[in-house]
């Protein structure tokens, strides 16, 4: 293996694939993304318990339609009432800045249950242009193309980028692929 002195990426060598296999496997069995999640929501029977783990106001602000409010705070008060040990259980906070979901996972998973974590929160739910509950009902907004696809002249995989001949090609994010 070579690796460039002054190269950031390469000044630690990366993982032998057994290695990045095993962590990458780690990786998963602990996070889902927000679209798997509403993908498997839309189905009606997604096979575990949502779980947003905000404060009260934070849940009356808005919450992810199916999912039960359990603060991270009272899960060794209410786990055992209000959750399936059978079931897995997802759980989301805020956003990438806060680990509220990953202080409930451990606590659940203390608890024995059997426990993934929402990367990226409802702000990502949002950002995707999903749905969320408030007190008004269920509304959307539109997707960030940053964060989710988008058809049209705003698509940021499709718009010219100044310096490149050619716009990308991926096919990441196009109607009718995976999102990511």
């Amino acid at each position: 293996m070579t690796t460039t002195t002054g190269n950031p990426v390469l000044a630690t060598p990366p993982a032998t694939p057994e290695q990045a296999a095993a962590w990458f496997a780690a990786r998963l069995a602990v996070q889902t993304d927000v679209s798997d999640v509403h993908a498997a929501l839309a189905t009606g029977r997604p096979g575990f318990t949502l779980i947003d783990t905000r404060a009260l106001a934070a849940w009356r602000q808005g919450h992810i339609p199916g999912a039960i409010h359990l603060p991270t705070r009272m899960i060794a008060l209410r786990a055992a009432r209000r959750l399936d040990p059978d079931l897995p259980v997802v759980t989301y906070c805020w956003g990438p800045g806060c680990d509220g979901a990953a202080r409930a996972a451990l606590a659940l998973a203390r608890r024995g249950y059997r426990v993934k974590e929402m990367i990226g929160g409802i702000e990502y739910w949002i950002r995707e242009g999903f749905p969320v509950r408030t007190a008004a009902g269920v509304s959307t907004r539109p997707a960030d193309p940053l964060t989710a696809p988008v058809e049209g002249p705003a698509d940021p995989l499709t718009a010219p980028v100044e310096g490149l001949s050619d716009p990308p090609t991926a096919s990441v994010g196009r109607p009718g692929t995976e999102r990511c």
